[in-house]
């Protein structure tokens, strides 16, 4: 009764003109030996005696053991030559103050350049763009006109932008090289030292009489000519002193004006 079951499971499942009873014939699918296809290795050899490539499932392949301490790792970043170099040049990088063009040498050796007029000057460190001396001229000349009473840090500051500008236009027309704002900035304020003096001696007498004209006068020229001194040296001027020096006093004159009256 089973077996009865099954044929009609058989036959029902999918209705087709192949039978069971039809194997030892041929039929029409082009088959033109009445052999089991599969007996003859149609579809190839497989040698089943290799052992598979993939492993037995649920279990582990063996990993290659750890080799490294725990808690330190291996350095895996190693410095390039080039930043080797980079972090070894810090030593060897100039001070802060002179990156920033204060150099103390070069300030000393232009204060006395100025308060020796018949010192002869050096034109490649007088060429030199350096604000740190001539501001603190600025500021020194404004505090010694301030112990005589005089608030005068706004006429010293805008007649100093005045002259230079001035000069800077003056120069640039007479020198063949040409020259910066900042080179005639630093010469005219280097040389308002001596103009220092002449307010030092505005604290201790009064200026307004012929001793304090005789004093103002040589201050005057002592400025003009150390400034002119050094801008011909600097930019090559040979035989133009005079012609330097006087807009020099002119403007040197505004500054003596400012310390006596």
């Amino acid at each position: 009764m089973s077996g009865s079951g099954f044929d009609n499971f058989n036959t029902d499942f999918y209705q087709s003109s192949y039978s069971v009873d039809d194997q030892g014939q041929p039929t029409g699918y082009g088959y033109s030996n009445t052999e089991d296809p599969y007996k003859q290795g149609q579809y190839g050899q497989y040698d089943y005696s290799q052992p598979a490539a993939y492993g037995t499932p649920g279990v582990m392949q063996p990993q290659t053991p750890y080799t490294g301490q725990i808690y330190q790792p291996t350095p895996a970043f190693s410095p390039s030559p080039a930043q080797s170099m980079y972090s070894s040049s810090f030593d060897d990088e100039p001070p802060l103050l002179e990156e920033l063009g204060i150099n103390f040498d070069h300030i000393w050796q232009k204060t006395l350049t100025v308060l020796h007029p018949m010192k002869a000057a050096d034109g490649n460190i007088m060429n030199e763009t350096d604000l740190a001396g001539p501001m603190v001229f600025c500021l020194a000349f404004g505090a010694t006109l301030l112990l005589t009473g005089k608030i005068q840090f706004g006429y010293v500051y805008g007649i100093s932008a005045i002259g230079c500008l001035g000069m800077y236009c003056l120069l640039n027309l007479m020198s063949m090289t040409g020259v910066s704002f900042g080179c005639v900035a630093s010469v005219l304020g280097y040389c308002l030292l001596p103009m220092i003096l002449l307010a030092s001696f505005g604290v201790i007498f009064s200026l307004q009489g012929m001793l304090g004209i005789i004093i103002a006068a040589t201050i005057i020229g002592w400025c003009s000519f150390s400034a002119s001194k050094i801008f011909i040296s600097a930019l090559a001027m040979d035989g133009q002193q005079l012609l330097v020096a006087y807009p020099c006093a002119l403007l040197y004159g505004v500054f003596a004006l400012i310390s006596v009256f």
